[in-house]
């Protein structure tokens, strides 16, 4: 993942509403819930919860499959974990270096 790439994810997840929302369904696991669900646990008008959920969609956070009448909506682990590991990557890495440097 990109920097450019790993900004757009985070930019994403930097309103309070949609992070709430990925949280429940990262939550839920891959079996995922419906777009009922997650007003009802969130409240979100149905208009502004689908403004929030293409927002997600539109970075790969989320992905969304109908069943029948039923959307239901997931978290897509993959980008979530590409964004996590971008993120730690280089955990640490100059902290050594530093430390070799006072000595």
């Amino acid at each position: 993942m990109t920097l450019e790439e790993t900004a757009v994810s985070l930019e994403a997840l930097g309103n309070s509403t949609r992070l709430a929302i990925y949280r429940l369904l990262v939550r839920a696991g891959p079996d995922g819930l419906a777009v009922g669900s997650i007003q009802a646990a969130t409240e979100v008008p149905h208009s502004t919860l689908s403004h929030h959920l293409h927002r997600l969609i539109s970075v790969q956070l989320v992905e969304q499959e109908r069943q029948g009448t039923t959307l239901i909506c997931r978290a897509n682990y993959a980008t979530m974990d590409r964004v996590i590991a971008f993120l730690t990557a280089e955990c640490c890495a100059d902290a050594e270096r530093d430390g070799a440097d006072a000595a």
